[in-house]
């Protein structure tokens, strides 16, 4: 049974429930927070909307939230290519988006086509 993420304008799930995105951008770890996750209109990627930062009522300014927050400014919606999701989970209290350095330094992800080169893979060898 296929479960979806969000449901548009349905009111089925409450408000309050929020995303926690996980990816990799240039070489670094991406965590940012949305209410809106769906495989998208866009083949092979993974549609992210109505991203959440903190308040700014707050006295500490948290510079790598900043940092991830004026990256972000404009944007209504992004398509992350799949191979570039680490995890999508749901939580119930949104955290600190940031951007993190890769462990391991000299280790990168290596890119994969998402179907191998041939087409079908019920063809007769």
């Amino acid at each position: 049974m296929q479960r979806k993420l969000t449901v548009r304008g349905s009111g089925r799930m409450a408000a309050s429930h929020i995303f926690k995105v996980m990816f990799v951008n240039q070489g670094k770890v991406y965590e940012v927070y949305a209410r809106k996750v769906s495989h998208g209109s866009l083949f092979g990627f993974i549609e992210v909307e109505e991203l959440v930062f903190g308040e700014r009522s707050s006295v500490v300014v948290d510079p790598a939230e900043e940092k991830i927050k004026s990256e972000f400014a404009g944007v209504k919606r992004t398509y992350l290519p799949l191979h570039s999701v680490l995890r999508i989970d749901e939580v119930k209290k949104q955290g600190v988006s940031k951007i993190m350095s890769i462990e391991g330094g000299n280790v990168s992800q290596f890119p994969m086509p998402m179907y191998p080169p041939g087409g079908d893979s019920t063809a007769k060898k």
